[in-house]
C-alpha cells in the first residue's frame, strides 16, 4: 500500500480547515447502515395545529433496535430568535430516545425537552436537540405551497436549508446516556451515529411541518414540494466554539478518523490502473462537486477566498485530466501528485474527497475503525530514559519547540470555560480577565515546556524518577508517549497563538460528520448544511445508495 501521508503534513491546521466530506463521513455511514440494515421508519404520532405548534414523534426500526425521535414544535415570536447558546427558546426542540415511547414518558419529555440545558433528560435518551426556523425562506416556502405553486429553487439554492439546529447534544450531556450505552449496537456503535441519526429524523420533521403548515394554509389548493426539489433542503447547524477543543481533548478518536482517511486515500492511490467504472464515477462526482461550487456562498473573506481557491483549481484539474492521466499506469497516485505542485490546500483535499469516492468497494470497511476506546488507561512507561524521551520530542513534536510562547504572539489567546453556559470560550490574554482559569489546550507549549525541564537532566535517567521531581509534566509526557502509537493525534500548531483560526478545527470535525457548504460569520462560528440531497425516510431503500452526497446535475435530476 502506497505510504500514508506524514503528519506534518496532515495535522497543520491550515490542511485541516480545507477537509471535505468522503464515503467515510458520519451521515454517510449512517445512511448506508440504515439501508443495508433494511430500517424502516415510522411516523406513530402527529399531533401538530395550523399554527405549526404540537408534537410528533417518528420510530425508527431495524436489526432488532427501536429509537424514537420525539419533536416539540413552538410557537416563537421573531425577536426570541438566537442561534446563540445562551438562548432559551427555539422554534422546534427534539430528544431521540431509546426504544418506543409511552404517553407518560412523553408528558416527562414535554415538561423537559422544551428547556434544554434548564430541563432534566434520563439515560434513555441518547441525543437532545434543537432547531429555528430560517424565517423568510419558511415564510416564503408555506406561501408558496399554499397557493399551489413551488417556491422559487434560486431562494432555495441560496440558504438550502429550513431550519438549523444550534446544538446537538449527545453522549451522556444533561443526564442523557452515555456513548458506552450504544457500544456493541448494529448501525449506532460508531463516533456520533445517534446524533447524525436524530439530524436525519429532524430533517424529515421539518418537511413535514412546513408542508402541513401550507396545507393549513392554503385548503385544497395547497401541494406538496416536489420530491427532487424537496430533497434540496438540508439541515443547517450553526456551530461555536463550544466544537473546537473536543479534537484536543479527544486525541486518539482524532487519530482514528484521521488514519481512516488517510488509510483510505493510500488503498486508492496504490491501484495499478483506474477501471472503466472508477473513471465514470470519479468524472461524475467531479461534475457533481463543481455544481455545489457553484451554489455554495459565503459573506467571510477566508471563506471567500478557499471559494476562489476551489474555483481555479477545479478547472486547473478538468484541464489536466483531457490529457489522459488516468489511462497512464498508477493514475490516482500521479493525479495526487500533480496536484500538490499545481493545486492549492484546498484543491488537494477536495481532490482527496473525489479520488476516495469511486472506490466504495475498496475503503468502506473503514469506517469501522473509527471508533476508539477512551477508557482505557495509558500508561507512562516509568522506566523510559530521559534521552529516549527527548529523541521522542523530536520526532514527534519538533513542530511544538519552534514557538516562542513567552512572545505576545505566541501566547496571546487562552481557552476557557464560561461559567454561565459550561461551554468553551477563546480570550485574549492581553485584553481580557479570566487566564488563570486556562484550560489545557495548549499542548505545543506544555510539550516545549517538558524540553526545557530536561535539558541538564543526564540521558540515562530514568522518566520516573524525572516525573517525581517535576509531577507538572506529567500531562505534557503522556502526550508524547501517545503519540508514539497514535501519529495522527496532535494538531501540529500553537493553538493559543495569535493567528490560531478556530474555524480550521470545527471545519475538521464538520467534514467528518459529512457537513457541506461551510459559511464562517466569524473566526469562531461557522454555518453548515447537513443532509442536503438524502433521501427521506421514505425514499432510503428507493433511491441509488450513497449517491446524495454531491448534488446531482441539472440533466440527472431530469432524468
Amino acid at each position: 500500500m502506497s505510504a500514508l501521508r506524514p503528519p506534518d503534513q496532515v495535522m497543520r491546521l491550515a490542511r485541516l480547515g480545507a477537509a471535505h466530506q468522503t464515503r467515510l463521513s458520519f451521515m454517510r455511514v449512517l445512511l448506508r447502515g440504515l439501508r443495508r440494515g433494511g430500517w424502516q421508519v415510522a411516523r406513530p404520532l402527529w399531533e401538530v395545529d395550523a399554527s405549526g405548534v404540537g408534537r410528533a414523534v417518528y420510530r425508527v426500526a431495524g436489526q432488532g433496535q427501536v429509537y424514537s425521535l420525539v419533536c416539540f414544535a413552538h410557537d416563537l415570536p421573531d425577536d426570541a430568535r438566537s442561534d446563540r447558546v445562551i438562548a432559551e427558546a427555539w422554534d422546534a426542540t427534539f430528544a431521540l430516545v431509546d426504544g418506543d415511547v409511552s404517553e407518560p414518558e412523553l408528558q416527562r419529555l414535554a415538561a423537559n425537552v422544551p428547556l434544554q440545558e434548564a430541563g432534566r433528560v434520563s439515560d434513555r435518551e441518547l441525543v437532545l436537540s434543537r432547531a429555528n426556523r430560517s424565517v423568510r425562506l419558511w415564510d416564503h416556502v408555506v406561501d408558496a405551497l399554499a397557493e399551489g405553486r413551488q417556491p422559487d429553487p434560486a431562494r432555495v439554492e441560496e440558504v438550502g436549508y429550513l431550519m438549523r439546529t444550534t446544538a446537538v447534544y449527545g453522549s451522556g450531556k444533561f443526564g442523557a446516556a452515555d456513548h458506552a450505552a450504544l457500544r456493541g449496537r448494529a448501525l449506532l456503535d460508531g463516533p456520533f451515529r445517534a446524533e447524525m441519526l436524530a439530524v436525519w429524523l429532524i430533517r424529515a420533521f421539518v418537511m413535514d411541518l412546513v408542508e402541513h403548515m401550507a396545507a393549513a394554509q392554503g385548503g385544497a389548493r395547497a401541494v406538496r414540494l416536489d420530491p427532487s426539489l424537496r430533497r434540496r433542503f438540508g439541515i443547517g447547524n450553526s456551530t461555536g466554539l463550544g466544537m473546537a477543543p473536543f479534537l484536543v481533548n479527544h486525541p486518539l478518536l482524532l487519530n482514528a478518523w484521521i488514519t481512516a482517511r488517510e488509510t483510505a486515500l493510500a488503498r486508492v492511490r496504490v491501484q495499478a490502473h483506474a477501471s472503466p467504472e472508477a473513471r465514470a464515477a470519479f468524472l461524475r462526482a467531479m461534475a457533481r462537486g463543481r455544481a455545489l461550487l457553484d451554489s455554495w456562498q459565503s459573506a467571510h473573506p477566508v471563506q471567500q477566498a478557499k471559494l476562489a481557491d476551489l474555483q481555479r483549481d477545479a478547472k486547473l484539474l478538468a484541464d489536466h485530466l483531457s490529457g489522459g492521466v488516468l489511462d497512464e499506469p498508477a493514475p490516482w497516485d500521479a493525479l495526487y501528485r500533480w496536484a500538490e505542485d499545481a493545486l492549492s490546500v484546498e484543491g488537494q483535499e477536495w481532490l482527496a474527497a473525489l479520488m476516495i469516492e469511486p472506490h466504495g468497494a475498496l475503503v468502506d470497511d473503514l469506517a469501522d475503525t473509527m471508533s476508539a476506546d477512551e477508557h482505557a488507561a495509558f500508561r507512562i512507561d516509568g522506566g523510559q530514559t530521559v534521552g529516549a524521551l527527548r529523541a521522542a520530542i523530536a520526532a514527534r513534536f519538533g513542530w511544538a519547540l519552534t514557538h516562542d510562547y513567552t512572545a505576545a504572539e505566541g501566547c496571546a489567546r487562552f481557552w476557557y470555560i464560561s461559567e454561565a453556559k459550561q461551554e468553551p470560550r477563546l480570550g485574549e490574554r492581553a485584553g481580557e480577565p479570566g487566564a488563570e482559569l486556562e484550560q489545557p489546550l495548549d499542548i505545543g507549549r506544555a510539550v516545549a515546556a517538558l524540553a526545557r525541564a530536561l535539558d541538564g537532566c543526564p540521558d540515562d535517567l530514568s522518566l520516573a524518577e524525572f516525573l517525581r521531581a517535576h509531577p507538572g509534566h506529567r500531562r505534557a509526557v503522556r502526550r508524547v508517549h501517545m503519540a508514539g502509537s497514535a501519529p495522527y493525534a496532535e494538531i501540529r500548531d500553537n493553538l493559543i497563538g495569535a493567528d490560531v483560526l478556530p474555524i480550521d478545527m470545527l471545519r475538521c470535525k464538520l467534514a467528518f460528520f459529512g457537513a457541506t457548504r461551510f459559511d464562517p460569520r466569524s473566526d469562531r462560528w461557522v454555518r453548515i448544511t447537513m443532509y442536503q440531497d438524502a433521501p427521506f425516510p421514505t425514499e432510503l431503500h428507493a433511491l441509488p445508495e450513497d449517491d446524495w452526497a454531491w448534488p446531482a446535475l441539472a440533466t440527472e435530476a431530469a432524468e
